[in-house]
């Protein structure tokens, strides 16, 4: 039988069973949908992690307190240490030769007060340098002074959240604020840059990180940023630096240090994995659709025996039967994987306009995996009742009876 008069037959079949067809075609294309979708959210986490820690640069190391070692693993994010890295240990930092920046940082949460308004608002107290090594810009006014770090400015910058909902539509630059329980005059209103490193600019008070050590009563920093000078070593500089705090903190390793690429390539192994998982789940929705495709076969089977008979009257080989059922769960899974596509794409192009920061895409290898899997699975569970069909006796058949030869 030529492809072309199968195809044909198995079109005619189908539109006849529009039913049947339709139920099949659902289950299949739910089931590529599944896969398309969760893959492509999968994906689009991972780029955009990896975007979000990319702004580091690759010339800047992240300090830690206490020391983790790690093997191949997730670097750690937080760290346990019975010393804290100080302010003379920033200072002392930023005068090794293969350091260019060195910005101190110090979060907590404080109550902002401005006339009757307030609210709790996350309050950073870094320097100025966060600034160039963050590539934050400003919608008006100016940065943090460049100062000694030990000098406790009552001056803050506002994002714009936390502007808006302190002074509204009326201008903020020069007003004064209470933080905690100490005056700030507001010098600048940050630019809205949206979610970074998990951390929103906008809805955030920066301060000098000597009045935070005075607000929130710590001395240690949460974190510390170094960026190497140009030409710089990574791993010279990265020694050098651990090194050093080791002499400042009486011969004890006790910090850690983390660079990007640790970072990126920890995340981007977790991200990909739990991609895989999730498709992996998704997939099982195929297995679902061919176990329909099986049973509608059988019953497919059962009730075209005698046109089985008449085929094989007319000198069709068994290869031929097996081969018109095989063909017609194949067009089906395909036609199923087709509008699979659609819906998935349809949704993930629906998710990308409401959250368009969200690089939602769908990586090749899940496009055609769900389309093999798709595939292999319709043959897979409509080959037991093609082969069936086959074995059937041409007179019995023809007679409708279904018994084996």
């Amino acid at each position: 039988m030529r492809s072309a008069d199968l195809i044909r037959f198995n079109m005619r079949l189908l539109t006849r069973q529009w039913f049947r067809t339709l139920m099949i075609l659902l289950a299949t294309s739910v089931g590529v949908a599944a896969v398309l979708l969760l893959t492509g959210l999968g994906e689009g986490a991972r780029r955009f992690v990896l975007e979000e820690f990319s702004l580091l640069g690759q010339d800047t190391l992240i300090m830690l307190p206490g020391r983790k070692e790690t093997t191949g693993g997730l670097p750690p994010l937080t760290g346990e240490g019975t010393r804290d890295i100080t302010l003379e240990d920033v200072n002392a930092l930023g005068r090794l030769p293969g350091v260019r920046r060195v910005a101190p940082l110090i979060v907590g949460n404080a109550q902002v007060v401005s006339g009757g308004l307030n609210r709790e608002v996350v309050t950073l107290g870094t320097s100025a340098r966060f600034f160039e090594l963050r590539e934050l810009s400003l919608q008006r006014g100016r940065s943090l002074p460049d100062e000694p770090l030990e000098r406790a400015s009552s001056v803050c910058l506002l994002g714009p959240e936390v502007k808006q909902s302190l002074f509204g539509n009326t201008p903020a630059l020069g007003e004064w604020l209470r933080i905690g329980d100490r005056r700030f005059r507001v010098i600048g209103i940050i630019e809205d840059r949206g979610q970074s490193l998990g951390m929103d600019i906008s809805d955030q008070v920066i301060i000098p990180v000597a009045s935070a050590q005075q607000i929130f009563n710590v001395q240690g920093m949460y974190r510390v940023f170094l960026q190497l000078a140009p030409g710089a070593s990574i791993e010279a500089t990265r020694q050098q630096i651990l090194d050093l705090m080791q002499q400042r903190h009486g011969g004890e390793r006790d910090v850690t240090l983390i660079s990007q690429d640790a970072l990126l390539g920890a995340f981007n192994d977790i991200l990909q994995l739990l991609t895989l998982s999730v498709a992996a789940i998704a997939a099982i929705s195929l297995v679902v659709a061919g176990i329909l495709i099986m049973n509608i076969t059988l019953i497919s089977v059962s009730q075209r025996t005698a046109e089985i008979g008449l085929l094989k009257a007319l000198g069709a080989r068994a290869a031929d039967v097996r081969l018109i059922f095989l063909s017609e769960a194949a067009l089906l899974s395909l036609l199923g994987a087709l509008f699979g596509f659609a819906l998935g794409y349809g949704l993930l192009w629906a998710g990308q306009l409401v959250w368009p920061v969200f690089p939602v895409s769908v990586p090749l290898w899940a496009l055609l995996g769900s389309l093999a899997i798709a595939l292999g699975v319709a043959l897979l569970f409509a080959w037991l009742p093609a082969s069936r069909a086959a074995r059937l006796a041409p007179v019995l058949a023809l007679r409708g009876e279904a018994q084996h030869a």
